[in-house]
């Protein structure tokens, strides 16, 4: 037994960590395992070929860089792992019918293989919005950002009374239920609770059957009001849980959820529609009013309508700056933005040390004034 007078009263003794740590940007990793967590979901977790500690907001979620086809294609997934676990991050995939990236990850993703990821970001994260008493409420695949949180909970012993809501089409789509189950029975602060849409024969189920509606959530949780909600799921389900909430009067401020925007038919929607307003409004345009936007590393440049993106600059210059999303939640397209001014409307995507910097994600970004971009 080491005798406590022999040890030195401050912490120097204590060897520094000289481990990077993750910072939002492009990073190159490995899959280094592949767990099977239903029939249609797999965990793919990665590290980096030098240790890197990857530092994250539970909840926060990473951009897959990949190229499938011949074509470079960019997809963000939610990290499921822990922070509390820092050596490596996981995401997990559920397969969608036609799905060009998740059916490839499935088929193609294997211990060993390297590529490409972008962030960590996202505003949604229970560090940002701490309570004592927190609801999980997700849909399928959506329980992702949930899991992370509630394993970051778990692992830090954190005084957080939890209370966990998961809604999946049958018994045979439940994600995580043993380490769910087993994390519940080591704490007294975490409950599960569980209801599936339908059955299949030769399942059994004893617990909850149909949709998350009021009745079975009072049930559940009966001082869901007084809690800090977390939700992420498909849209309909994140709907429907809002409806619910907002009809019992619940502080939505107090409501947070996981969202990777539209959907691809409302993202072509809203397409067409900005396109078509931007193309009457850059006639109605003089030169005078145009903005000009420089690509120092290219040194090339163009003039643009006020209203249009720095990522549209790029385009009608054949000048590619990756992205994913278009809508600021990715981080893929971030630049920097050496002389000017802009305004820039993100939804997470970008981190406030990166905007204090400079940076800014190009395809939700605008010029105020004459620009020089560094790309």
């Amino acid at each position: 037994m080491t005798n406590p007078s022999s040890v030195p009263a401050s912490a120097d003794y204590l060897a520094p960590v000289n481990t990077q740590t993750w910072v939002n940007g492009r990073h190159n990793v490995r899959c280094v395992k592949v767990i099977q967590e239903a029939w249609d979901v797999n965990t793919f977790c990665f590290m980096a070929q030098q240790p890197v500690m990857f530092f994250f907001k539970p909840g926060q979620f990473v951009t897959l860089e990949l190229e499938i086809q011949g074509q470079q294609v960019m997809r963000s997934y939610t990290i499921s792992s822990s922070p509390s676990v820092p050596y490596s991050f996981s995401i997990t995939v559920k397969r969608a019918p036609g799905g060009l990236v998740s059916n490839w990850l499935h088929d193609n993703m294997s211990v060993g293989m390297e590529l490409a990821v972008h962030g960590p970001v996202g505003n949604f994260n229970c560090i940002d919005f701490p309570a004592d008493k927190v609801l999980l409420l997700s849909g399928g695949v959506g329980i992702t950002p949930l899991m992370s949180m509630t394993r970051w909970w778990f692992d830090t012993n954190a005084d957080v009374d939890i209370s966990f809501v998961h809604s999946a089409r049958s018994p045979r789509d439940l994600i995580y239920p043993r380490e769910l189950d087993h994390m519940a029975s080591r704490v007294d602060n975490l409950s599960i609770h569980t209801i599936v849409e339908q059955m299949h024969n030769g399942l059994a189920w004893h617990g909850y059957r149909g949709f998350l509606d009021q009745a079975k959530l009072e049930i559940m949780v009966p001082d869901f009001m007084e809690r800090e909600v977390y939700c992420c799921g498909p849209t309909p389900y994140m709907k429907a849980v809002k409806a619910l909430l907002k009809a019992k009067g619940f502080d939505m401020t107090r409501y947070h959820e996981e969202s990777f925007g539209a959907t691809p038919e409302d993202v072509v929607e809203d397409a067409l529609e900005q396109a078509e307003v931007a193309q009457a409004e850059a006639e109605a345009l003089t030169s005078e009013d145009l903005l000009r936007v420089d690509f120092a590393n290219h040194g090339r440049s163009i003039q643009i309508a006020p209203t249009e993106t720095l990522h549209t600059a790029a385009a009608k210059l054949d000048l590619h700056i990756p992205k994913a999303c278009g809508m600021g939640i990715c981080g893929t397209c971030k630049v920097l933005v050496k002389e000017g001014e802009t305004v820039m409307e993100h939804n997470g995507g970008i981190t406030e040390e990166d905007v204090e910097a400079g940076y800014v994600l190009s395809c939700c970004t605008i010029p105020k004034s004459d620009v020089v971009i560094e790309y």
